[in-house]
């Protein structure tokens, strides 16, 4: 495998209609030809030769979007098991529902972490009503996949498709969690702009606490995150794409340009991923 792709979003599930934020994401990211069939997906990480972490977003409670199911998620990794690993996702406001739909996704499904998404989840992620779901990840030894900082979700809607982003700030709200959760594997999703410095903290305080670098293309990746990547996150950071709105191709292109030493490269396209993975 050439790399190891942190953060990858399926298509729609067939007969779904598109989530309500949907079409700000196409702008935002200029986003043409996505595939629409896990086939699809597929054969692209084939060709690309690129291993996918792929998942979903369950906001139903904040939003109103029908979900796109974990049996869906886990049918397309069964379907191409040496191409994917899939991740869950749980609606946190749903209670003992979401932690029990979690431990089934993993045990029953074979998924091997969860995705949340705080803003578009509308949740603070150190609020003690969500922390049965950490409980539950540290009990099934799972790494958690949380977003953090700015969101191209609602961009250019009225009020920001109502998403709010206090949702992601690292401080408090991940290291929190970091703190009172020691044994779970924590990755925060993206360049936690506009709170990097409060992100490289938290990723260098907290052993558990990890940053992929998805949703940015290589060449507006804050300079604070690439001089960490270089030196003291060397071993805390890994490469995602945010495909589709991000095609990896173009962000491995992308990041051959940058001043990364040559024996840190192999650890943000592979090393550090497989560590979070337990591969």
């Amino acid at each position: 495998m050439r790399a190891i792709d942190m953060h990858v979003h399926v298509p729609r599930q067939p007969g779904l209609p598109d989530m309500a934020i949907e079409e700000s994401l196409r702008r935002y990211f200029r986003l043409r030809d996505a595939p629409t069939l896990g086939e699809e997906l597929a054969a692209r990480y084939r060709e690309w030769d690129i291993l996918g972490v792929v998942f979903s977003v369950d906001a139903q409670t904040a939003t109103g979007d029908q979900p796109d199911t974990n049996d869906y998620v886990a049918a397309i990794v069964s379907a191409h098991p040496d191409q994917f690993i899939g991740f869950a996702t749980v609606d946190p406001w749903k209670d003992r529902w979401a932690v029990n739909e979690l431990e089934r996704a993993v045990t029953e499904l074979g998924l091997r972490g969860l995705k949340l998404h705080p803003i578009h989840q509308a949740f603070f992620p150190n609020d003690a009503r969500f922390y049965p779901l950490y409980e539950k990840c540290v009990e099934l030894g799972i790494p958690l996949l949380l977003h953090s900082g700015f969101a191209a979700a609602g961009v250019g809607m009225p009020g920001g498709g109502g998403m709010k982003l206090k949702y992601s700030a690292p401080i408090p709200h991940v290291d929190d969690v970091a703190a009172d959760f020691p044994e779970l594997t924590i990755v925060m999703a993206h360049p936690a702009w506009p709170w990097v410095e409060e992100q490289i903290a938290v990723a260098l305080h907290k052993p558990n606490v990890f940053i992929d670098l998805s949703g940015w293309a290589p060449r507006y990746i804050p300079d604070p995150i690439i001089r960490e990547t270089n030196t003291r996150l060397q071993d805390k950071v890994l490469f995602g794409s945010d495909f589709p709105y991000l095609p990896p191709d173009r962000w491995l292109s992308g990041f051959d340009q940058l001043d990364i030493r040559e024996e840190v490269r192999p650890k943000i396209l592979l090393e550090n991923a497989k560590r979070v993975l337990k591969l």
